[in-house]
């Protein structure tokens, strides 16, 4: 087999939005170009990241050429060098996985996008690319020895057709032959390159490209949401959830929620709750979605290949556990979710305790938490929920609607992140956290009492 390559488009692809602000930004701090933006170039902007490319955006980037007609070349140069590490800033955290699986299979990596070579050339570098397909800006020497742009292109405008007859040129170039090669866009114009290679995948795809991309069975990955969440205008069904389940919630149980404070507002981190009720799940989703982020909790094997509310799990985002199968599979999913910035929600204790272990302050938990904390270099976030087994003890099939009488009342509290995990020894880790929960679980939560036979019987299934 001869070379094989991946290609890249750039923005909505690597990048979530355009490079084009943090290129201006560079150019106008270089004096390179003035610091005030073209009318109306917000409102587009704007389109853009919602809707993908439009042909008066890039009838834009098309005039820009003229507009950089005597700039010289070095000065361009240098502001992109400034920009590439604001822009790698910028790269989603999928994207890297995306590359790295690429770099794995061997292909040659290759950045494939309309934005001008000398502006991405240095960003390309940064990211260990092996080439750029992308726009060219003929130059000149001028009689002050200095390579300046004459305001024409070199070669074609790279976009649409004319990207695939430049990745064409590449490849004849290279040796390499299409059908080997995959390729990686979220627009509609880059349709004819996505058909003429091998491997397809939409990323983040324009509201054109997705239905063609489902319709042909491409592969489609959302940068910000795990594999199997659907989004469309960069919305997901856990936007519909954080709307709908107050007014659920409030349904069963009043609720007295604190500490969301605690809960990052980006970046990894691992919530660690204790597990009292088939309701906790609310408890846990009121607390990381009012905090503003999504809970990707782990559910049991069962749970998924239940008919409707496996199909749910799965659109939410949540993560299969077998305890029958492969026990590394679970690991490795939150394992990706955390390296892709993700918020991973964990019952240490793994299910519900049963009989006289239901009332014993002393939480015991699996190590899975602390591994995954060793692992990342994510923060775990003690969470404590008190109350739910009021809503739906185990031993009920149902939770109870509170109808008009008094509801009951569940607490949420959320700590600050578990100090001293090391990573050496995830038994002692795992202690540590457990510790940490219990601490935020009401006085009676940490007292060690002798239960009635009607409370253990609440502990059993029915």
């Amino acid at each position: 087999m001869g070379a094989r390559a991946a290609f890249f488009d750039l923005d909505r692809t690597l990048l979530a939005t355009s490079s084009a602000l943090v290129l201006h930004g560079a150019l106008a701090a270089a004096g390179v170009v003035g610091d005030r933006s073209l009318p109306g170039s917000s409102l587009l902007l704007g389109v853009y990241n919602r809707f993908g490319e439009t042909a008066p955006s890039m009838a834009l980037a098309r005039a820009a050429v003229v507009g950089a007609r005597g700039k010289a070349l070095g000065d361009m140069v240098a502001a992109a060098e400034q920009a590439a590490p604001h822009l790698e800033a910028l790269i989603a955290p999928r994207a890297r996985m995306l590359v790295e699986e690429q770099r794995r299979q061997g292909r040659l990596l290759v950045m494939a996008t309309t934005t001008p070579e000398h502006l991405v050339k240095p960003l390309a570098k940064r990211l260990g690319f092996d080439d750029v397909v992308a726009t060219r800006y003929a130059t000149r020497v001028c009689a002050d020895g200095v390579a300046r742009f004459t305001g024409r292109l070199d070669g074609g405008f790279v976009w649409g057709a004319g990207k695939l007859h430049a990745v064409r040129r590449w490849a004849r170039a290279s040796q390499v032959h299409l059908g080997d090669c995959a390729a990686f866009s979220d627009s509609i114009y880059d349709l004819a390159l996505l058909s003429s290679v091998g491997e397809a995948c939409a990323v983040n795809p324009d509201i054109r490209l997705a239905p063609i991309a489902h319709l042909r069975r491409w592969r489609v990955v959302n940068l910000d949401a795990p594999a199997g969440v659907p989004k469309a205008f960069g919305v997901e069904p856990l936007d519909a959830v954080k709307v709908v389940l107050p007014c659920f919630a409030a349904g069963f149980a009043r609720f007295d929620i604190s500490g969301i404070e605690n809960i990052p507002r980006g970046g990894p981190a691992i919530v660690a709750a204790n597990h009292r009720s088939y309701f906790d799940p609310v408890a846990y989703g009121l607390a990381v979605l009012g905090a503003g982020r999504y809970p990707r909790g782990l559910a049991k094997k069962e749970l998924f290949d239940a008919p409707v509310l496996g199909k749910l799990l799965e659109t939410v985002g949540a993560i299969r556990v077998d305890r029958e199968g492969k026990s590394g599979d679970a690991y490795e999913q939150a394992l990706r979710a955390l390296e892709a910035g993700e918020v991973v929600v964990i019952a240490p204790q793994a299910t519900i305790p049963r009989g006289e272990a239901f009332f014993d302050p002393e939480l015991r938990g699996k190590t899975g938490a602390a591994r995954l904390a060793a692992a990342t270099g994510a923060p775990v976030l003690p969470l404590g929920v008190w109350g739910t087994e009021f809503v739906w003890p185990r031993s009920s099939r149902l939770p109870r609607p509170s109808g008009a009488s008094r509801p009951p009342l569940v607490t949420v509290r959320v700590g600050p992140p578990v100090q001293g995990i090391g990573g050496v020894d995830p038994e002692s880790d795992t202690k540590r956290i457990m510790a940490s929960i219990s601490e935020m679980l009401p006085p009676e939560g940490r007292v060690r009492r002798t239960p009635s036979q009607e409370e253990l019987a609440r502990t059993f299934p029915p």
